[in-house]
């Protein structure tokens, strides 16, 4: 592992491989931190595609995290889950478990604007999800749910499990969770969500959100949207084609789908909201021991390498899978 002046981090060599390497850990300067990782988040759905080297050419730059070293492809370092310990910093910070959107890397030096301090009510092993929650909570925001309105989630990895319990928290809202996998009732229930294997007949939602990954659930949101609703797509495909049956009752529905994508602040709150600020936020939204539920998995950091690999081929499932470093076994 690393010594005093280096770092160990995850890279993908070449698409389905995966190892760790050491490398060289600058010395902090004046308004860095220096980060001891406690727990790292594997974000299921694009660092599978990562892995699996289903990015885009047209959309390499898009897809770049704030930390990520190399390119697409790979090799590439490529992650953006990261909770850790500040070892060195500011005053105020050292001691201080915080957030921050890096690659797996047991040691790292960001600057102080980088990381979020987590709220004290936030254990670490469950900040992991900021980064979905921010995704959910950006969504919500696109989807701007009104009260009383009927809303389905289709899909119900974490992103869309949180969405749609920040969905569930708007007054007099009517949100169904909706996924073909029966195991998905335990979270959804846990979170006291109303849970579903199909679409209740009659279906005429005010409001579909799709997270589900799959171009087959995408079919169903327009299904089951009514007159003049919303289609939020939440879904990334990669460089996966996707095909809809936009005849149909597409037009005399006069149906919307519009896409929603964390990269950018929504746009109703794009003016006064940072992303600083819409972190802060997810953080604070994570303040519920409830979503302990989600977290399902659990590896060790010297283990990341084949658990990547058994993610990506489908020979390990998990709702939610964590990374534990050394750091964190203290």
């Amino acid at each position: 592992m690393a010594t005093d002046d280096t770092a160990t981090a995850f890279w993908l060599a070449r698409p389905g491989r995966a190892e760790l390497r050491r490398e060289e850990l600058p010395a902090r300067r004046a308004g860095e931190v220096l980060v001891e990782t406690l727990f790292t988040g594997i974000s299921r759905g694009t660092e599978t595609l990562v892995f699996s080297g289903r990015v885009p050419d047209s959309q390499r730059d898009a897809m770049r995290c704030p930390f990520q070293a190399g390119e697409f492809p790979g090799p590439v370092k490529y992650g953006y889950c990261s909770v850790g310990r500040v070892l060195e910093g500011p005053d105020g910070l050292a001691g201080r478990a915080v957030f921050c959107l890096h690659p797996h890397q047991d040691r790292y030096v960001v600057p102080v604007s980088a990381v979020t301090t987590l709220p004290d009510a936030l254990p670490p092993g469950r900040a992991v999800m900021a980064a979905n929650m921010e995704t959910a909570l950006n969504a919500v925001w696109d989807a701007a749910i009104r009260p009383g309105d009927r809303v389905c989630v289709i899909g119900l990895g974490v992103v869309g499990l949180l969405a749609a319990r920040l969905a569930a928290r708007v007054a007099g809202a009517e949100v169904l969770a909706l996924d073909l996998d029966p195991a998905k009732r335990v979270p959804a229930e846990a979170l006291g969500l109303a849970f579903a294997e199909a679409p209740p007949a009659g279906a005429d939602f005010d409001m579909v959100l799709h997270a589900s990954g799959h171009p087959d659930g995408l079919v169903t949101a327009l299904g089951i949207a009514g007159f003049e609703a919303t289609v939020l797509e939440m879904s990334w495909y990669g460089s996966t084609p996707v095909t809809l049956p936009l005849g149909e009752a597409f037009h005399s529905r006069r149906l919307t789908i519009r896409s929603s994508q964390v990269g950018s602040v929504a746009t109703a709150q794009r003016s006064r909201w940072s992303h600083a600020r819409r972190m802060a936020k997810a953080l604070e939204l994570l303040c519920d021991p409830a979503l302990d539920a989600l977290v399902d998995g659990e590896s060790r950091f010297a283990d990341l390498p084949e658990t990547m690999a058994a993610l990506a081929e489908g020979r390990l499932a998990a709702l939610c899978h964590r990374v534990r470093f050394p750091a964190a076994e203290g």
